[in-house]
């Protein structure tokens, strides 16, 4: 990557808080939520490696989220710790760059990973006589290898056109990680071609998936609602309400973030709406999965 002659050596990551106290809890709460991430995750992918029954296409899809969700957190957390707990809050171009590029790059895998789980909700309650043929174990590899691939070559796209643009005097960075849009204010040259690369990228993974999602979901509520039976359409709910669950916490959050107007933006909100989706929702997915899915509570008493 060749960075301009203009660009600093080194960022300065202005975290969440100069407050002391404030900084010991910070410390103290993403330190738990990081133990928690980690624990959760190793775990479900762990339960679904030892056990037969869960080997199956949405499992699958799961340990590809819960992967992603323990690099994601990490990619993001160790960096706040350190900061919290030393004076030096600066982070080199390289550093900045390489945060920058896996954030984005698994931040989008998370998105069609989602996506390709609604889809399975759908094959398993829509076509079921066909759920095999859709899902065999090939189409997943297929699916999860391409998700992978197309995501961070996306992210070496938009990182590698960042770090072209010279920087102002002020090589402040108004947040707690090297995220793409409140980078994008510490540039002095025009923007243009990078926010709307940005937008692009967010409005073709962000919004296609969301709105796979959201035909699959149209397609599971009309069958379900022709289910006779109560229980059955219960049963079909329930299988579907964990994924709803880390759909809204996740695309809420992530979308509101990335396709919002620049006028919008304020440090506080980037702040506050980056924490939810690389802090909280990947220590939550697997608490969501776990507490409601019987095989897998099963597992863990067996």
């Amino acid at each position: 990557m060749n960075i301009n002659q203009t660009s600093p050596k080194r960022f300065i990551l202005l975290g969440l808080s100069n407050v002391p106290y404030l900084q010991s809890i910070f410390f103290l709460v993403f330190f738990i939520m990081y133990i928690m991430t980690l624990s959760g995750n190793l775990l479900l992918i762990t339960l679904v490696r030892i056990n037969p029954k869960l080997q199956t296409p949405m499992y699958i899809f799961l340990c590809n989220l819960s992967t992603i969700d323990i690099c994601f957190s990490s990619t993001v957390v160790p960096k706040i710790l350190i900061n919290t707990l030393i004076m030096d809050k600066s982070i080199s171009v390289l550093e900045c760059a390489l945060q920058m590029y896996f954030h984005l790059a698994l931040g989008s895998t998370e998105c069609i990973i989602i996506a390709i789980m609604a889809y399975d909700r759908f094959a398993a309650i829509c076509r079921p006589l066909h759920y095999n043929t859709i899902m065999n174990k090939k189409i997943c590899v297929s699916l999860a290898v391409g998700t992978w691939s197309v995501c961070f070559i996306n992210s070496a796209i938009h990182v590698a056109l960042i770090f072209q643009l010279p920087n102002c005097n002020s090589y402040h960075v108004h947040h707690f990680l090297c995220e793409l849009p409140p980078f994008l204010r510490t540039l002095c040259s025009e923007t243009l071609v990078n926010e709307i690369a940005m937008y692009i990228g967010a409005g073709f993974i962000g919004m296609c998936s969301f709105f796979l999602i959201l035909i699959s979901y149209v397609h599971i509520i009309v069958t379900i609602l022709k289910i006779r039976s109560s229980q059955g359409r219960h049963k079909a709910f329930s299988t579907c309400g964990s994924h709803l669950t880390v759909v809204v916490l996740y695309y809420g959050t992530i979308l509101f973030v990335y396709l919002r107007p620049r006028s919008s933006i304020t440090s506080e909100t980037d702040k506050t709406f980056s924490i939810l989706y690389t802090v909280v929702t990947p220590m939550l997915n697997p608490i969501i999965y776990g507490i409601k899915n019987k095989d897998v509570k099963d597992t863990i008493r067996r």
